[in-house]
Parts: structure tokens; sequence; C-alpha cells
């Protein structure tokens, strides 16, 4: 994988930025993220062709954030073929440009037709936040010690082999969310690394004993990794979640975070740069952990 940076001369080249805009509910974090790259091309003298993907929403609502003399193509996921990624609309995409840049790290644990298929035809490239993130990420799979590892969210199944992983890499791993029951009903209860919300493993959000055991937890931690709200953030249950969040970020240690409401308790609060990195992935950062790659960052090798 290489970065944008290593292209050589891009002066007067069509370059299609594959960038995750969906905004739908609101938040332009992820389009701040990729500013960089484009100021960059645009520096270079390239010429920009933005493609994204939106669920909900309006791509009009999108051009404000558009920089000018930069192209925006359709909704990505409007054509079928982009999901599907088929052959017939990777190289309706490819044919657009001279060199590919992949933008959209949030986005590359899909095997969509402007993730992998693109790259099979054009010259490609990391941008620079896709980049930083595989940089950033990969620093806990080596990581400072204590290690502490918060996983909240949902889709318990799909974090197993995750929390298999990092039981040999945190030296203690929180399981919350509604991952806590169904994780409490495995082996994993007994697991000396693993712990569970005191109380009510069930309930809605995370009592008063088990933030104050967090907090005692986080500040003997010299890392923090954390994904996942602790509580039913999206139905209001936010308390729990929104503590959490304050107590890393008041910590001063090293501090890793993502996840679509894990993102919006930051916003909520105003803590982006209170965090030592804060990922764009809610999935993409899920696998990218629990596998080391991604499709999309196989397609670029």
């Amino acid at each position: 994988m290489i970065s944008i940076t290593e292209a050589g001369n891009l002066n007067g080249k069509r370059v299609l930025v594959r960038v995750d805009w969906n905004i739908a509910q609101g938040d332009d974090f992820r389009v701040r993220a990729s500013m960089p790259t484009l100021e960059f091309l645009q520096k270079v003298g390239a010429k920009i062709i933005l493609a994204t993907h939106l669920e909900g929403g309006n791509l009009e609502d999108l051009r404000k954030f558009v920089p000018a003399g930069v192209e925006l193509l359709p909704n990505l996921r409007e054509n079928p073929g982009e999901e599907a990624n088929s052959d017939e609309f990777t190289k309706e995409l490819a044919a657009k440009a001279d060199v590919y840049v992949n933008e959209a790290f949030s986005v590359s644990h899909r095997a969509h037709a402007s993730i992998v298929g693109v790259p099979k035809y054009l010259p490609s490239y990391a941008g620079l936040r896709f980049a930083e993130e595989v940089k950033e990420l990969s620093k806990v799979f080596n990581p400072s010690h204590p290690f502490l590892f918060l996983l909240g969210g949902a889709k318990f199944e799909t974090k197993v082999p995750l929390i298999q992983k990092f039981l040999n890499i945190a030296d203690e791993i929180f399981i919350a969310g509604t991952n806590a029951v169904p994780a409490y009903e495995t082996e994993l209860r007994n697991n000396p690394k693993i712990f569970f919300p005191h109380g009510d493993i069930a309930a809605l959000d995370v009592d008063e004993e088990t933030l104050c055991d967090l907090e005692n937890r986080i500040k003997r931690s010299a890392l923090i990794l954390w994904n996942g709200p602790v509580g039913k953030y999206e139905d209001g249950l936010k308390k729990g979640t929104l503590t959490i969040a304050q107590m890393i970020a008041d910590s001063g240690k090293i501090s890793v975070v993502g996840g679509g409401d894990t993102l919006a308790a930051i916003k909520e609060l105003n803590l982006y740069d209170k965090f030592t990195f804060v990922s764009t992935g809610g999935g993409a950062m899920l696998e990218f952990l629990a596998k080391g790659t991604l499709p999309g960052i196989e397609a670029l090798k």
C-alpha cells in the first residue's frame, strides 16, 4: 500500500478519490478527515473526481463541502453494480480517471466496486487519512501496557474473533452494551482478563458502580482502546457512554477510539481533540483490529 504522496507527477491527471461522505446523521467528521488529501491533490495540479455513497439524505447537501473545481459523481449505491462489485460498473468508474485514491477507510471492509474493483484497472494509492488509519490502529497490536480495551455496542457474534485476538494482547477487556449478556453466557465470563458491568448486565445503561470501577481502571492504564456505546445510545440512554468519553478524554492516557455512536458521544461533548486518535471507522475499525487488514487495503497492494 503506497500513499498518494508517493504517486509521482499528478499535474493534469484525473484522480478518482473514493471518500465516505455518508453524513445522513449530520456529522461531518469523515468529510473533514478527507480534506487534507483533496488539498494535497489540488496543490499538485490534479483534476479531482469525488465518489461517495449516501444512505438517505440528498447528495446535493454535500455540495457545500466540495472544493471549487472538483467533480462529484452521483451516489454510488444508486447503481446496483457498486455493492455487487460488477465488472461493468467497475470499468465505468475506472474509465473516468487516470489514478485512483482510497480515502474511505470506513467502508473498506466492503468488497464493493469502488473499493476493490477500480484498483484492478488504475494505479492506486492510499489517501492521507487512510494511511493514517492503518498506521495508528496498527499500534494497538504492539501496545503500551497496561492496555484496557472497552468493547460496547451490539452484534456480539461478529465480535468474538476480535475478543479472542485481544485476549492475547490486552491486559483487561470490558464487554458492555448488548454484547454483555451473550458474552457472559459463554466461557468468556470465566476469563480473568474480562470484566462486565456491575449489577444487571442486561440493563440498558451502566450504573454508577461500573463507572467508578472503569474510572479507576482508566487511571491505571497506559493505553485505552474503545469502540461502541455501553448503553442503548440510540434510544437516548447516553449517560454511561458520555461519562466514559469524558473520563478517557480527561485521563491524558494514550487513547484510540471509534465507532458510530462512540463518535456521536465525542461530537456531543466536543472532545475530538482530546483523544490520541479518533478513527473514522466503525465496522471497518473492528474488522481491521480483528484481521490486521481489509479488502480495501488488499486491493491497494
